[in-house]
């Protein structure tokens, strides 16, 4: 599997050869590095780390400043492993832009951190309808009703739909259409939106639904 991080810039539109406007998420993704890689003979499973921001020496402790010295590379902010099907077609320090990962015209899988919406109640975070709001009815038109316990069961079900902590989660948004791809920049252009805020890092792979 090819992947790579990167940095959401926002969103924007472009205009195809029929003058159609496409709302696309605007990603500035790469360069990345190889700082390990994991074979199965010895780790079990076959696998690459990747860095992806560099980050100031002095913010980095001893144990990590090791691990990106023995790589050759610059401490970074972030660390992921990307499952691959043959580790040797990797080495220690390579390079990863968005070129050799994505192609236009193809699709991708995007994970990231949704925003978060703090506390909410049933009707934003369920999308419950509310209760009715004419004559008999008090003032509990965004309430969420019964609960349905009783003397059986005795208690609420878990999982129940109630109110809660919203967003924050991480979310996967599966086989976007990769609009376009600057590699000289490393901008990656997706239609439509991805999870996260702008300024957040994100997760883009080869979509592994898009012959589904």
């Amino acid at each position: 599997m090819k992947a790579i991080l990167g940095e959401k810039l926002g969103m924007t539109q472009v205009f195809d050869d029929e003058a159609r406007a496409i709302p696309v998420t605007v990603i500035k993704a790469g360069p990345c590095f190889v700082t390990q890689i994991k074979r199965k003979e010895v780790d079990g499973y076959s696998a690459i780390q990747i860095s992806f921001r560099e980050l100031p020496a002095r913010k980095v402790n001893k144990p990590m400043a090791g691990h990106y010295a023995a790589a050759g590379v610059a401490p970074s902010r972030h660390l992921v492993e990307i499952r691959v099907d043959n580790p040797d077609d990797y080495k220690v320090g390579q390079e990863i832009n968005v070129a050799d990962v994505l192609v236009k015209g193809g699709k991708a899988d995007v994970a990231g951190i949704s925003k978060g919406k703090g506390f909410q109640g049933v009707i934003k975070r369920h999308n419950f309808s509310g209760q009715g709001a004419s004559h008999g009815v008090h003032k509990v038109h965004r309430a969420p009703g019964s609960i349905g316990a009783c003397a059986t069961p005795a208690r609420v079900f878990k999982g129940k739909k109630m109110p809660g902590r919203m967003g924050g989660e991480r979310v996967t948004t599966l086989n976007v259409e990769i609009v376009d791809v600057d590699a000289e920049r490393g901008i990656l252009m997706l239609g439509g939106s991805v999870p996260g805020p702008s300024g957040s890092v994100v997760l883009v792979r080869e979509a592994v639904k898009a012959n589904v």
